[in-house]
């Protein structure tokens, strides 16, 4: 008995002799000696750069899905796309049959300046000639862009003439606003495509320019806004909340919250709001939408939003590299963590889960959990935390828009060629018959045999077409041709979103409710889950 007491004090003592050997490893030293290791006995060379950048990526990664490591050069890259303009010489192109060609020019650039016409083929860039090279739309870009103030030479093909043309390379505006105009004389559209470092700026001039208009309702759509600064959703909750509303709070891993307000500057608080969403809107764009949910300020339309409660600050290392590290969680003004959930699941492909479970096509598979139940400030509604902002008005998607063949047919590049063959021989006329976007959107009619070409061109290349699906493909290639040519013949991208939303149901849906006053005010102040 005494020589069993002994043995189990014995291994007592020795156990716990190995748990204070471990408890006192230092992890730093673990990690040298771990390199060590690597030099001794690899096979290969070991570059201690490259490991330590592939370790921290990955310690991040465990961490959650949005905490991200850059190098100095990729974080310089990344604040370049966010504000607000880049170096370049101000042109859209397109690759047809290995030649880019020029589909836009934008207003105001070195481009424009210089004589660049929509139309225009790039056969040489600095005097080696990129036409026929099968060079991706990466490689052109690369050519030509550059630093600022320095010259790019352009040979391009018009009318079988050869010209050139030295640009000077500048900044060029990449706007946060897509697009904007009016619907009608009352109800004005906004698209904001991101948030960055000039997006108050010209939401506010905007706003100010269509308040001249006549402007007392507004569209306000961030779809497919993936966010950006989360200062810049504060300053354009400005424009919509009066003085000391409570945007957001944020919680640090000490509990410490943080609270931020609208300081009541901004130039349409009080007329009708609707703002459309659907499941690529995300971060700063959900910031912005529940506040205006939560106090009741705007019917939200479309589908639930991504869902992401989590925020990044990048916190700069010595050797100028970046940990874009979240250090909050965020929560709207009624409360809410707008996160959905990270561990153990396929985070970014969350969205086909949503296909499967039937949410893209029905409201009543949307989850909800009571005891995430809050209610908006101002009528007490009832909404939901826990996986993004469920709208007030739900609209179900196209199933056949987001199919496997219209996604390969559109990968194709067949339409994308179709439509610039077409402009590319019809340009004189079109403008010519088509002086505005208004005129070009009520009375432009899509030349139906062109899209039963790529139709058949499709099938040609193994895109096969189920014969009840015929209509739906022609109605939505028809839709996506006509904007195709809008952009080419007028302001770009601006024109193209103008024109899809002729077929976008959110859109639609959007502007029946602000058109009719009582369905309105029914919906921000009525409780309605998952209301269709």
């Amino acid at each position: 008995m005494i020589y069993s007491i002994k043995k189990i004090s014995c291994i007592l003592a020795i156990s716990i002799s190995i748990f204070q050997l471990h408890a006192q490893v230092n992890p730093k030293e673990k990690f040298d000696a771990f390199l060590k290791t690597l030099h001794t006995n690899y096979v290969d060379k070991i570059n201690d750069d490259e490991i330590v950048d592939v370790a921290i990526s990955a310690i991040l990664k465990s961490l959650d899905p949005h905490s991200k490591y850059y190098s100095k050069a990729e974080y310089a890259d990344k604040s370049q796309a966010m504000s607000g303009a880049f170096i370049g010489i101000g042109i859209e192109y397109s690759m047809q049959n290995d030649t880019a060609c020029i589909t836009q020019i934008i207003p105001d650039g070195p481009a424009e300046t210089s004589g660049l016409m929509a139309g225009d083929r790039i056969i040489s860039i600095d005097n080696e000639v990129v036409a026929a090279k099968k060079l991706g739309n990466v490689d052109i870009l690369k050519k030509i862009r550059g630093p600022q103030k320095t010259i790019v030479k352009l040979d391009v093909l018009r009318d079988q003439k050869m010209l050139s043309f030295n640009i000077v390379r500048n900044f060029i505006p990449d706007h946060s606003v897509q697009t904007s105009y009016m619907v009608n004389d009352s109800i004005g559209y906004i698209a904001l495509r991101i948030f960055n470092k000039t997006t108050r700026q010209e939401i506010d001039s905007t706003i100010i320019a269509m308040n001249q208009k006549g402007m007392k309702s507004l569209i306000l759509d961030l779809q497919n806004n993936g966010g950006g600064y989360v200062e810049s959703a504060l300053g354009v909750a400005d424009e919509f909340l009066t003085r000391d509303h409570l945007v957001y709070y944020s919680v640090r891993n000490d509990e410490r919250k943080d609270y931020y307000y609208v300081g009541g500057n901004g130039h349409f608080m009080k007329g009708k709001l609707v703002v459309l969403i659907n499941q690529a809107t995300a971060s700063a764009s959900e910031i912005l939408t529940g506040a205006l949910q939560d106090w009741d300020r705007a019917v939200i339309v479309g589908r639930r939003s991504f869902g992401k409660g989590l925020m990044q600050k990048p916190e700069m290392l010595f050797d100028g590299s970046i940990v874009d590290l979240t250090e909050a969680r965020y929560y709207t003004p009624s409360g809410r963590s707008l996160q959905k959930p990270y561990k153990n699941v396929d985070y970014f492909s969350e969205v086909e889960h949503r296909f499967k479970t039937g949410e893209m096509n029905n409201a009543k598979f949307i989850p909800t959990n009571d005891s995430l139940m809050y209610n908006t400030l101002i009528n007490k509604r009832k909404v939901y935390g826990g996986g993004g902002i469920i709208p007030d008005k739900y609209i179900p998607i196209n199933p056949f828009e987001y199919s496997n063949w219209m996604k390969e047919v559109m990968a194709s590049g067949l339409l994308e060629q179709g439509s610039f063959e077409y402009v590319d021989n019809q340009r004189t006329l079109l403008k010519k018959n088509f002086t505005t976007i208004e005129a070009f959107q009520e009375k432009y009619k899509v030349p139906v045999k062109i899209i039963k070409q790529v139709i058949k061109e499709a099938s040609k290349q193994g895109y096969s077409l189920d014969k009840n699906q015929k209509e739906d493909a022609i109605k939505i290639l028809s839709l996506e041709f006509k904007a195709q040519v809008a952009a080419q013949i007028f302001s770009g991208n601006k024109s193209y979103l103008r024109v899809i939303n002729e077929g976008n149901e959110s859109f639609k849906e959007g502007y029946s409710i602000l058109m009719n006053t009582k369905s309105y005010h029914e919906l921000i102040t009525t409780n309605h889950k998952n209301k269709k």
